[in-house]
């Protein structure tokens, strides 16, 4: 249902109505109170509407009401106390509204009450005590309030209860003991509190217990030997503590764990060595802690391991061998441990292994052979290691390889000149090695490498000329080598070069002074006897040699000229103060405010990340009605064509909030945040070329993109005519993948785009995707307002939905001003961990990028009238899988046709699409977890246009099947 305005009072007359349903709605009113005439109701439920106001006392008075949802609405002032006379009640779910004060203890009478939701509201005060005395409780969410005080004792009398979650609640003192006695328990959500103390010994009594989450807290002691006898945990989160102790041996033995988190505690001695061995374990996580001894051999004996985070502890010996048969491993960190040994053959033979991390260890041997055949890795640091080897060509040319760091080893010859088939690579640090000859000139041929170290070795010969002209070159060091000739000119006109390193070498002639190179540091270029001009001394000295007649004759037109100087800056130092007295005096200024651009604020001021060749006066020119090519909800976006530069660029002119009109100023955080955006370097990610800005309003400047954006490619006047084939549409949804995998996972901090949509995806020449917008949304947050643009895109962000289990769709009211918005918008929590913090995490992004997909699998806009009302594409299509229909039909025709494979491949990307979409934050899966699937999905044949490799499908697989991190919970 769509309806809106308000509920009439007309609804009164229904004297014997035993049932009323307004869920999921637009009303936007306050509740009727004549709605409390409806003395028969058994079940009321107004959820997920845009109610506000005061919920209106008299249901109280209802001798049969069984069930109350209010829930995700805006409704305040104090919960209706009165509603502990419906003494039937067997639901009552108030959650995610506005409503204030603290618990009512009179709801203690209310003893058939099974199911209590109260959170992601503004309660305050002590939670009651009495309402430990609800016997018939079963499920109990209190999460995402201010409450004082401690978790009441008396909750361990609720024998009955089976969902007790109290996070994000502001409660502090101990863990009650008391709680041991909730023998039916399969679920406790504490995290994110001032919880102190140790955990109770008595929590091994709960033998109900699956998923216990204790993180992020303060807790202190030892883990509790009896959570080893709790055989029916899948779940152990307790991250985020002050835990010390070891690892009782009962964990290793539970049969059904599938989640170990433990990192960013104290924690030491060894691991159960029989850890992984009993149980299907697929997340490990025990970093930042202070283990020691072997890490278990058996962590992967089920076959299920995906993550093995073991970063900045102090395990040694070797690695496991049975980790280099372990096919389901996506990622292992180890870095920053004590492990010697060699590096296991095996582990370049794992189809899901992305990451593989062990720097800062004590490794030995050479780099395995196996690793060259890989089609999965994408990051590899050996960094900081004894490894003693030279370096294989093949290595170089893994398919999805984007980092490559193997510095501080022992590896030594010659660096291979074949770098022509480096597709991915970005990264390459193979710094303070013993590696010699000549740098490579076939490194040019890696379009996309963005940082480049070599520093710290032998290296000798000629820097390549060509390297100069590398298009994304960034960051290149080549200090303390043995280089010499010259540095070639055109580094200077390098399109991304910031960093620039030569120092310590055997380099001669002049330092270039065009572009990047005018204005080095000159740390940057010393030790290098022969280099001469720009920060060092000049080439050639003139000489001190004057004959006197020549010396008298200079001073003589010196002393003229300096008289002539004199008397021209005296009159023209007249002819200003009476030109701005004249100003000051007509207008009561003496600045002529700048055009329409400018909207009268002055100066304008221009931040470029690379090397620019316009001013901030050449981008104003072009902010004029005939450039809009675009508008969004972060602003205006205008193109702007640079003769003097024969090129073009696109500048998106920011909205302006009240509140930046109101305070004369954007504020340094604006262009705090713009200047980290503007140091990010990925190739699918669309480049910031600057930032222009004054005291009121602010520009950015991208890098233009001719075909434009993927909406328009799929939708609009161009759709037919570019994306025509399955090959183009999937290697743009991997292009995407990687664009916010690299913002979510290798940006410190995290960005996260907040808007992800077609129109967002910008195509290059090559049809190759590039991500804009990224971050701006966060900009444009203000202290005291909030604009509508956090809320991302209508069709791009998950449904709102009565909370399920842990988590609920919270109404961004509580930070929104615009409720209509709010509402069309349904702003899902995507919330922080499990539960409830309107924080904005990663997994928004998520979603909103499997609507993508489905935009590429489907052709079809995420709103079309032809789902029906209300519906869009992601409930379209699960509905057609809810009714056993054919899930081909969803398919773009004009794609997928009758091509068998071609639908195969298709349906494996629409599983990646669906997992995305979930309903449940947690449960969809990450970005690196996205590209593995994708990889998995790869078409099995090449576009005429692009080089994507194939992978072998089985035809006989199941189209969907589990994902690494979905069925998990």
């Amino acid at each position: 249902m769509n309806l809106s305005g308000k509920v009439s009072d007309d609804f009164q007359h229904l004297k014997y109505l035993y049932s009323l349903n307004l869920c999921c709605n637009g009303f936007s009113s306050v509740l009727p109170y004549s709605l409390t005439n409806l003395t028969s109701l058994k079940s009321l439920d107004v959820s997920q509407n845009l109610f506000f106001g005061a919920f209106p006392l008299g249901f109280g008075k209802f001798d049969s009401l069984t069930y109350l949802n209010a829930s995700g609405n805006n409704f305040d002032g104090d919960l209706p106390s009165d509603l502990s006379n419906a003494t039937l009640l067997q639901t009552l779910d108030l959650r995610g509204s506005y409503f204030a004060g603290s618990i009512p203890a009179s709801f203690m009478s209310l003893q058939k009450l099974k199911y209590l939701g109260l959170s992601g509201n503004n309660l305050t005060g002590r939670i009651p005590p009495e309402l430990g005395y609800l016997s018939s409780l079963e499920t109990m969410i209190l999460g995402y309030n201010y409450f004082d005080g401690k978790i009441p004792k008396e909750f361990g009398n609720l024998t009955n209860l089976k969902y007790l979650d109290l996070a994000i609640a502001n409660l502090g003192g101990e863990i009650p003991s008391e709680l041991g006695g909730l023998v039916q328990l399969d679920t406790l959500y504490l995290y994110k509190n001032h919880l102190g103390g140790e955990i109770p010994s008595t929590i091994g009594n709960v033998s109900s217990l699956v998923y216990l989450d204790l993180s992020d807290n303060i807790l202190s002691g030892e883990i509790p030997v009896e959570i080893g006898e709790l055989k029916k945990l899948r779940l152990i989160n307790l991250m985020f503590n002050k835990l010390t102790g070891s690892v009782p041996c009962g964990i290793g033995k539970l049969p059904q764990l599938q989640i170990l988190e433990l990192w960013n505690n104290s924690f030491s001695g060894s691991l159960p060595s029989d850890l992984g061995k009993n149980s299907p374990l697929q997340w490990l996580d025990i970093s930042s802690n202070s283990f020691s001894g072997e890490i278990p051999s058996g962590l992967c004996e089920k076959g299920n391991l995906t993550k093995l985070i073991l970063f900045n502890n102090g395990f040694d010996g070797s690695i496991p061998v049975g980790l280099s048969k372990c096919m389901s491993l996506v990622r292992v960190r180890a870095q920053n441990n004590r492990l010697s040994g060699t590096i296991p053959l095996g582990l370049g033979k794992l189809p899901k292994l992305q990451r593989l991390e062990l720097a800062n260890n004590s490794l030995t041997g050479g780099l395995p052979n196996d690793l060259s055949s890989s089609s999965s890795l994408s990051f590899i640091d050996f960094s900081g290691n004894l490894l003693q080897s030279s370096l294989t060509s093949s290595i170089l040319s893994l398919p999805n390889l984007n980092t490559l760091i193997i510095s501080n080893n022992n590896l030594d010859g010659k660096i291979p000149n074949q770098f022509y088939d480096c597709p991915s690579l970005s990264v390459l640090d193979l710094s303070s090695n013993h590696f010699t000859g000549m740098i490579p000139s076939s490194i040019a041929s890696c379009q996309k490498l963005v940082a480049l170290n070599l520093k710290n070795n032998q290296l000798a010969g000629e820097i390549p000329d060509s390297m100069s002209m590398m298009p994304s070159l960034a960051i290149l060091d080549l200090s303390n080598n043995t280089l010499t000739g010259k540095i070639p000119e055109h580094f200077g006109r390098s399109p991304a070069l910031e960093n620039f390193n030569v120092s310590h070498n055997q380099l001669v002639g002049p330092v270039p002074s065009n572009g990047i190179l005018r204005n080095m540091n000159p740390a940057d270029v010393a030790g290098n006897e022969g280099l001469c001009g720009g920060n060092l001394p000049p080439c050639s000295k003139p000489s001190l040699f004057y004959d006197k007649e020549d010396n008298q004759t200079k001073h003589v037109l010196t002393g003229l000229g300096i008289g002539i100087s004199a008397v021209l800056a005296v009159g023209i130092a007249v002819l200003g103060a009476h030109i701005i007295y004249k100003k000051w005096y007509l207008n009561g200024t003496c600045f002529e405010s700048y055009d329409d651009s400018s909207n009268g604020e002055w100066p304008w001021r221009i931040m470029a990340f690379q090397r620019l060749g316009f001013t901030s006066n050449d981008i104003l020119s072009c902010i004029k009605d005939s450039n809009v090519i675009g508008m969004g909800g972060t602003g205006v976006v205008y193109k702007a064509e640079l003769p003097q530069m024969n090129t073009v660029v696109a500048v998106k002119k920011l909205w302006k909030a009240k509140s930046d009109i109101e305070a004369g100023n954007r504020g340094d955080d604006l262009v705090g945040e713009v200047n980290v955006l503007g140091k990010l370097r990925h190739r699918n990610i669309v480049r910031l070329l600057g930032f222009v800005h004054n005291d009121k309003e602010a520009m950015i400047i991208y890098e233009y993109m001719h075909i434009g954006n993927l909406g328009d490619a799929l939708h609009g006047e161009q759709a037919g005519r570019l994306l025509v084939d399955w090959v183009s549409r999937f290697n743009i949804a991997v292009g995407v993948a990687q664009g916010l995998a690299y913002l979510h996972h290798d940006c410190h901090p995290p960005v996260i785009h907040r808007d992800v949509k077609s129109n967002n995806i910008l195509l290059d020449a090559n049809l190759e995707a590039r991500i804009a917008d990224f971050g701006i949304a966060k900009m444009m947050i203000k202290n005291n307002e909030t604009v509508s643009i956090i809320a991302g895109s209508h069709g791009y962000i998950a449904p709102c939905k009565p909370l399920q289990s842990y988590f609920f769709c919270h109404l961004l009211s509580s930070i929104l001003h615009q409720k209509q918005l709010a509402y069309k918008s349904c702003l899902s929590t995507d919330l922080y961990q499990y539960g409830y913090s309107l924080k904005v995490i990663e997994k928004s992004d998520i979603y909103s990028y499997g609507v993508v997909l489905l935009e590429l699998l489907t052709g079809k806009r995420p709103i079309n009238k032809e789902f029906g009302q209300s519906i869009d594409v992601v409930e379209w299509i699960r509905s057609k899988a809810r009714n056993n229909k054919s899930l081909e039909q969803v398919l773009d025709p004009n794609i997928a046709g009758n091509c068998k494979h071609v639908q195969e491949e298709m349906l494996l990307v629409l599983r990646t699409a669906l997992l995305c979409t979930t309903k449940v934050p947690k449960d969809r899966p990450s970005m690196r977890d996205v590209i593995t699937m994708l990889g998995e999905a790869k078409p099995r044949r090449k576009s005429s246009s692009n080089s994507v490799t194939t992978a072998n499908i089985d035809k006989d697989k199941p189209v969907f099947t589990a994902s690494p991190v979905n069925g998990i919970i």
